[in-house]
């Protein structure tokens, strides 16, 4: 499948520009910010995953580099990482999981959804990362079902302690983007 270069800049700004909003928000970590990314913005917009999509499959190679290990799996947490793991496994050809917060009460029971084998290595991709804990309890949920998990990549790191958080418990953290990238400041231009 040939995919069109991105433009990762014109990207970044398409972007800031679907998902910043302002204001005052408490985020998932309890912290109160005067903005918010909201990722259902942008993941729902099918020419942003399109362009997202190969820079996950370049920051998934990158990843079995670093850690000289083949990927045979992705996997996105619930509700957020659904659609990005989608772009993604569409384009890497890689089968996904996905990852419930909590075990489903009726039918399976289950809380990973997708084949999943004990021993697969597994990438966990992420919306946007502040602190890292919805990824780190994904992680966790990955690991309690045998799959050895390598590394988070977010798709928008706050540059709030995800990265430190995420490394401290062993797993590499990469970021397609940080708000950096994208000119967000907590002041409003």
């Amino acid at each position: 499948m040939s995919t069109p270069a991105v433009n990762v800049q014109s990207l970044a700004r398409a972007l800031a520009e679907v998902a910043l909003l302002r204001g005052t928000f408490t985020l998932r970590s309890g912290r109160t910010s005067s903005y918010y990314l909201d990722k259902y913005l942008f993941s729902t917009r099918p020419e942003l995953l399109r362009q997202l999509a190969p820079l996950f499959a370049e920051h998934v190679r990158r990843v079995e580099a670093r850690a000289g290990v083949k990927v045979v799996r992705l996997a996105g947490a619930e509700l957020g990482g659904i659609p990005l793991v989608t772009a993604a496994s569409l384009h890497t050809g890689l089968p996904s999981v996905f990852v419930r917060n909590k075990k489903k009460e009726y039918g399976t029971s289950k809380q990973l959804e997708g084949a999943l084998a004990k021993g697969d290595t597994v990438v966990l991709l992420e919306d946007v990362a502040t602190t890292g804990g919805q990824a780190l309890e994904a992680a966790a949920a990955l690991r309690d079902s045998g799959a050895e998990v390598l590394a988070v990549i977010a798709t928008i790191d706050r540059l709030e302690g995800a990265r430190e958080n995420v490394e401290r418990s062993g797993l590499i953290f990469d970021a397609l983007f940080t708000t950096r990238d994208l000119g967000v400041t907590d002041e409003p231009r």
